[in-house]
């Protein structure tokens, strides 16, 4: 039982912060700040939380140790009621695995898919059983953009129908902007919309390379999660959609040779580059499912440093990361609890640490500091989207928001990756940190990831918030360390899985280097005369931008 090495970290800590001179350097972060992020990560990690899963008691140990660390150095309470919890009601819908149906209607008979080998059903927020039967339309990737001049919808009529769409987005996509107009969310809503009352999704080659599908069915057991809006109705969920699927490469496969198309031809077209237009399918399907519902709270913690100026200290800087990982996985034997050291034990280090330094400096920053460290983003965001719907500072006073998510801390980087910089003023302080500290700027590597849209700050971008969120790159200092070789390895391997512990060979020095290049960016921001702005013309900025 490791719950006495928790608690004997928690002490060093403790004593460790109690002897820091309050002269220590605002910038220069020495061997000890290494220390302290590896205490905080030890503390997060360790299999006393259990994963720190939303509304769980794991996840309860952990935001009360962060709120602890935050009284400790003197940040203050930006919760609710004057604290530093801003609690949330969610809804958990569990799948009833002996459920999920699909039946597919063809001219000559019925075929049944079958379940965790076709396809794999979604849960409903709104309703604990559901069933539906209509005809189906494959509408290309589902995607509705006049900014990127794609209309998959155009002469389809979905009304009353089940709507079948690829995964992903086309190649011609630009990355950041192509991953908004192709998320779940944007999907259905198009679907919505238009009259549509079920939804499939087709895998293809591509989204089976990212993530398999098999690799998906060890979190059925895990709930699909909402919070609660003030008149109970769940967030995120779409009455309408009577039912929804996401098919295998096999499942995809099969439904097109029954309606006497080969999905092959659509993956050749794919591969050549060119957008598959939609059609009618000869065949109806009938999907059905039911669920479980509970009710369960988890809070986001925030605290604030006052700024110094006292016209600009009612304007804020965020800081962001998220607390919550995912719990258990499905097995019933061995080491079942998925710890997040590195996601996000790890970002939540960072910020703790940001937040020791900015106690630590002579002179405060000029704007304030807002800490928002978040619930339920494994869940699809969500602790972040309650805050930005629901924010305990006005949303138009946060200037800026810097994203601390699973940092890979397995190398000695040279380079980080600053996702969302480009798309404001944002991305010169991010320059002049780098610079400062003899970093270079990589582009990102991976744009099929769509990481822009994956992680909190995108919910504050949605509210007109420039952010920058960093990655550390792939170069390193260490020639016996590749870093692209480690950090591919971590998200085909580790990520969302039990080796994603202390026992990986975690680097605190990159730990160190990672909280002061988020450190610089961030006090840069709050000391400057004017408020970071969107580039002229750009999507985000044109889409969510505010007028100020």
């Amino acid at each position: 039982m490791r719950f006495s090495f928790a608690a004997t970290i928690t002490l060093i800590l403790l004593t460790a912060c109690s002897n820091e001179s309050p002269s220590s350097s605002a910038i220069t972060l020495p061997q000890a700040e290494a220390g302290r992020i590896q205490a905080h990560i030890q503390f997060l990690a360790d299999d006393l939380l259990q994963g720190r899963d939303t509304g769980s008691e794991g996840y309860a140990i952990a935001a009360n140790y962060v709120a602890s660390q935050f009284a400790q150095i003197g940040v203050q309470p930006a919760g609710d009621n004057q604290g530093y919890f801003q609690d949330i009601v969610f809804r958990q819908a569990y799948r009833d695995m002996n459920s999920p149906g699909m039946v597919v209607h063809t001219d000559v008979g019925d075929e049944t898919f079958a379940f965790k080998e076709e396809f794999v059903n979604g849960i409903s927020l709104s309703s604990t059983e559901e069933s539906v039967t209509a005809p189906l339309v494959f509408v290309g990737y589902g995607i509705e953009s006049d900014w990127l001049n794609h209309h998959d919808y155009e002469n389809l009529d979905v009304n009353g129908k089940i709507v079948v769409a690829l995964s992903g987005k086309p190649d011609s996509f630009p990355s950041e902007e192509g991953a908004h107009f192709s998320s779940g969310d944007e999907k259905r809503k198009n679907a919505v919309s238009r009259g549509a009352i079920g939804y499939i999704t087709l895998r293809t080659p591509l989204a089976e390379a990212t993530f398999p599908f098999e690799r998906g069915l060890q979190t059925l057991h895990m709930p699909s999660v909402g919070y609660l809006d003030r008149d109970g109705s769940p967030s995120g969920s779409f009455p309408q959609i009577k039912g929804s699927v996401g098919l295998s490469i096999d499942g995809s496969r099969r439904l097109f040779e029954l309606a006497g198309r080969s999905l092959e031809d659509i993956f050749e077209m794919i591969e050549q580059g060119e957008s598959p237009k939609g059609f009618d399918l000869p065949l109806s399907a009938t999907l059905s499912q039911k669920s479980r519902h509970q009710t369960i709270s988890s809070p986001n913690v925030i605290g604030v440093i006052e700024g110094s100026d006292p016209q600009l200290k009612n304007e804020y800087v965020m800081f962001s990361a998220h607390l919550d990982h995912v719990g258990r996985s499905g097995g019933d034997s061995g080491d079942t609890i998925l710890n997040g050291a590195l996601d996000n034990a790890a970002g939540v280090a960072a910020l703790l640490e940001n937040a020791r330094l900015l106690m630590t400096m002579a002179d405060r920053p000029r704007r304030s500091i807002l800490f928002v460290i978040v619930t339920a983003e494994e869940k699809g965001l969500l602790g972040a989207e309650y805050f930005s719907n629901n924010p305990t500072v006005p949303m138009r006073n946060v200037v800026a928001n810097v994203n601390l998510d699973m940092p890979m801390l397995l190398y000695p980087f040279t380079n980080v990756i600053a996702f969302g910089a480009q798309h404001s003023s944002l991305k010169e302080s991010t320059e002049n940190a780098l610079q400062a500290l003899n970093l270079d700027l990589m582009e990102d590597p991976m744009p099929e990831e769509n990481l822009f849209v994956r992680s909190d700050h995108y919910k504050f971008v949605q509210k007109g918030v420039p952010a920058v969120f960093l990655s550390v790159g792939f170069g390193s200092s260490d020639p016996n360390l590749n870093g692209e070789e480690l950090f591919n390895d971590f998200l085909q391997n580790h990520y969302h899985q039990v080796s994603d512990s202390i026992d990986l060979p975690l680097n605190y020095d990159a730990g160190a280097l990672f909280a002061q290049v988020n450190f610089m960016i961030a006090t840069e921001v709050a000391n400057a005369d004017e408020r970071p702005s969107w580039n002229e013309g750009d999507f985000f900025g044109t889409e969510f931008g505010r007028a100020e």
